[in-house]
Parts: structure tokens; C-alpha cells; sequence
């Protein structure tokens, strides 16, 4: 019985405004090469920054304001969430569906990132569209909704290349249906491009389900996480002068794993400042090197959907189900 109560005492603690160094810990590092020692401290934890929500994802820190942005799927809503508060709060509702509810169970945003204007670009399930926001007077603008005038599907990750186009995934999870839907319109789960200009191009058709994305340090490597059971796969695209996507191959092949019980998919994924790509998957946050040798697992116990730098650059932050949690690492995102 004290035991049960010490236990309960210190997660209300971990959780209050009054401890907020003290936050409540789950899951485990588990290291596949001495490289990782290099990225994460021995001794490091994933502390639990907030929790109760349905299905957290796409985590992104507003340099400007110190603090940090994630989805919410489900509850249509992005939350927001600063070091010393309480709890996370949400910013914005509706985030990715403005129709007559209810529409599927997974209605809201995904993917979010900042773009070189300082805007919010969501990654819209419902409204089927890639949105910019500015963060400040709010009022959406949308930058893609459909292709040669068949409506996407329900965009779910984005990257912004430095020349300024956009690349993003299109599956068909926000969909009421998925992929039986009878609102679908294209035969395809593509990855796309928006350029500068504003045209939309279908840059890779061949994917079952493709989901998070992220470029090399020298933008010259496109990655794209596919969260297929079958082929649970890391592919890694050659990213041409024109903008074009190249002809793929597969960078890391984790569906052993999946076959071995590990709960999750690949999913989102970042680079970090040297080339390692830490990519959501089985068993959490995989560690890669540049190369594609397994270094490690950031393993949060549950099945996680993405994470992003924050802070100075070098804290990872994750969602995972429920969970907003945070790593410390010994490095920085690539760009930081």
C-alpha cells in the first residue's frame, strides 16, 4: 500500500506546475551500436510532458515563442504546449476538418512544420488540403487540394525544401473509408511537389502507404517512411536539379521487426545535423546512421507516430499515442 502511494504521489507531482522538472518517465534507450553513445547519454530518459489525448502527431517548435505545436487527429484540434505550463493547451479548433461532423475518426491535422515565412503549413485530413496559417492573426490560406482536379486523399506529412517547394505524403488515413472510400479520387497514394509557383506535381506513384518524409543535410536525398505492414520501409529518393524525384531504393527495411512485435511503423521522421535520421517505426524511434546501420532505439513503450527538434536544437520531441514526451540528445537537428 505505500508503495502504491509513494507512486501515485510522485506521478501528481511530475504532472503539477509546481514540479516541472520532475516530469514522469516511461519506456527505454536501447542500443544496436556503440555509435550511439555519441547521440545519447547513458543514463538519459523520455520524460512525459503531457498526456491524455487520442492520437498525438506532428510535432513543431515556433522558434519565435519558444514553444511547441502538435496534432491531435482524432479531436480535430492542434495543442500547443511551453515549457512551465501546466498542461497543453489547444490553439486551434477546427485544425483539419471544418464540415459537418462527424466525418471519419481521424479528421484534423497531421503533419505541421513553419515555413520560411514564419507560417503554420498543415497537412489537413478532412478538408483533404495543405494549408498555411500565419501564427499571429490566424486566417488560413490553402496552398494545394487537388491534383490535374482530382481531390488528394488526406495529406498527412510535409517537408519544405530550401529553394521554397513543398513535398508531401498523401495516404488515405483521414478518409472515412481509407482506401475504400467512395469520396476517393485518385487511384494513387503519391508523394507530391508544390512549387514556388503554386504547381502541383506527382513525384513518386508507387507507394502503398507513404507517410513521414525529411531531406539529407545536402538536400540531395529525399526519405520517405512507408507505414505498410508488408514493407515496412525507409526509402531514400535522389532529390535532381529540377526538383524532381528520382528513381528510390530502400535505405532501411524494418518489417523484420515488425513481424517481431514490435508495436509501430515507420512514420515521421528528422534529420539530425550530421546525417542521422531518427525515424519513428517498431519499437519506437529508430537511431540511423547516414549510412543506414540500426544504432539504436528510443523505445517509449507505445506505438509512435513522429518527433521534431526543439528548444536549442538539440531536445527531441516525440509523440507517441497519448503521450507528448521529450529526449535530451547530444546533438542538433540538421538546419538548427
Amino acid at each position: 500500500m505505500k508503495r502504491t502511494l509513494k507512486l501515485i504521489s510522485a506521478l501528481l507531482m511530475s504532472f503539477s506546475g509546481m514540479a516541472q522538472t520532475n516530469y514522469a518517465t516511461i519506456g527505454q534507450v536501447i542500443k544496436s551500436d556503440a555509435a550511439l553513445d555519441n547521440l545519447l547519454a547513458s543514463d538519459v530518459k523520455i520524460e512525459v510532458l503531457a498526456s491524455g489525448f487520442n492520437w498525438s502527431e506532428g510535432p513543431v517548435w515556433v522558434k519565435g515563442g519558444n514553444y511547441l505545436l502538435f496534432s491531435d487527429v482524432p479531436a480535430n484540434t492542434i495543442f500547443k504546449w511551453k515549457e512551465g505550463d501546466i498542461k497543453a493547451v489547444p490553439f486551434l479548433n477546427p485544425s483539419g476538418y471544418t464540415g459537418i461532423l462527424p466525418y471519419s475518426n481521424e479528421p484534423g491535422s497531421n503533419g505541421l512544420i513553419i515555413n520560411k515565412k514564419g507560417e503554420l503549413v498543415a497537412c489537413e485530413h478532412g478538408d483533404r488540403r495543405i494549408s498555411a496559417m500565419p501564427l499571429n492573426v490566424g486566417g488560413k490560406k490553402t496552398l494545394a487540394d487537388n491534383f490535374q482536379g482530382k481531390r488528394f486523399n488526406s495529406p498527412n506529412d510535409i517537408v519544405q525544401h530550401s529553394g521554397g517547394a513543398y513535398y508531401f505524403t498523401d495516404p488515405p488515413y483521414g478518409l472515412p473509408q481509407h482506401e475504400k472510400d467512395p469520396t476517393r479520387e485518385t487511384p494513387v497514394f503519391g508523394v507530391y511537389r508544390i512549387g514556388t509557383d503554386g504547381v502541383v506535381s506527382l513525384e513518386i506513384d508507387n507507394l502503398v502507404r507513404p507517410n513521414g518524409l525529411a531531406f539529407s543535410v545536402d538536400e540531395k536525398t529525399l526519405y520517405v517512411a512507408q507505414s505498410d505492414f508488408d514493407s515496412a520501409v525507409i526509402m531514400a529518393y535522389p532529390v535532381l536539379d529540377n526538383g524532381k524525384i528520382g528513381k528510390g531504393k530502400v535505405f532501411f527495411d524494418a518489417t523484420p521487426m515488425v513481424k517481431q512485435g514490435l508495436k509501430g511503423l515507420p512514420d515521421g521522421l528528422k534529420i539530425d545535423k550530421n546525417g542521422n535520421i531518427f525515424t519513428t517505426g517498431p519499437g519506437g524511434i529508430l537511431i540511423l546512421s547516414p549510412q543506414g546501420r540500426l544504432l539504436g532505439r528510443i523505445d517509449t513503450g507505445e506505438p509512435t507516430s513522429n518527433c521534431n527538434w526543439g528548444d536549442d536544437g538539440s531536445t527531441l520531441y516525440i509523440t507517441a499515442n497519448m503521450f507528448l514526451c521529450r529526449i535530451k540528445t547530444k546533438t542538433k537537428g540538421n538546419g538548427w
